[in-house]
């Protein structure tokens, strides 16, 4: 099992339709993750400063790096472009942590 954090930002004022986009996440990207062996993936705001930060494990990382070439994802993409960061094709502007500490 691969352990994996990022941070991404979100624009100011958009906490509340972040969560509420989240809340309603579409039942084909949940699959398409659990698919994609995507496990207890979780997404945390700091308030402070609009930082996303995003902690989820993987089994199988070939098929977790398929994920941004599905379609499912580049909807879902488009659908969040408007409230966070992100790159020229949509894809939020991601910078992956380095782990320094896990306690089991």
């Amino acid at each position: 099992m691969h352990r994996l954090g990022f941070k991404m930002k979100l624009h100011a004022g958009k906490a509340e339709e972040y969560k509420r986009r989240h809340d309603e996440l579409w039942p084909e990207l949940g699959q398409l993750l659990k698919n994609s062996t995507v496990r207890d993936y979780s997404i945390f705001l700091d308030e402070e400063t609009n930082i996303l930060f995003g902690t989820l494990k993987v089994e199988d990382l070939e098929k977790f790096n398929q994920i941004p070439q599905n379609p499912i994802t580049k909807r879902w993409w488009a659908y969040m472009a408007d409230i966070m960061d992100t790159n020229p094709d949509n894809s939020p502007v991601s910078f992956d942590l380095k782990d320094v500490f896990y306690l089991a």
